[in-house]
């Protein structure tokens, strides 16, 4: 798929962004760039390769899951100006 210098003036105009030609000749080489090498990355055969989550096999260190703070709803909600059940009440800012 390659682009043309008017899907680059209609994507700009889209986007709201101000674009001379010279720009516009820039990006639209830089994006005809990226297509090719997508295409060429869709070219390659991948039958049989495995998927993968990262690029490399690493594994990270996780300490267990421990309470290290206790239960401080009830202090935070009895200081609050407004609340109702759980939840506390602001003033509406949105209308």
């Amino acid at each position: 798929m390659a682009l043309t210098l008017d899907d680059v003036r209609r994507v700009a105009h889209l986007a709201r962004v101000a674009i001379d030609d010279a720009e516009a000749r820039a990006v639209l080489s830089q994006l005809n760039d990226v297509f090719r090498l997508v295409a060429e990355m869709q070219a390659v055969d991948t039958a049989g390769v495995e998927p993968m989550s990262h690029a490399l096999d690493v594994t990270q260190r996780l300490r267990a899951d421990a309470v290290t703070e206790a239960d401080q709803h009830a202090a935070f909600q009895s200081v609050a100006p407004h609340v109702e059940g759980d939840l506390y009440l602001v003033p509406k800012v949105i209308e």
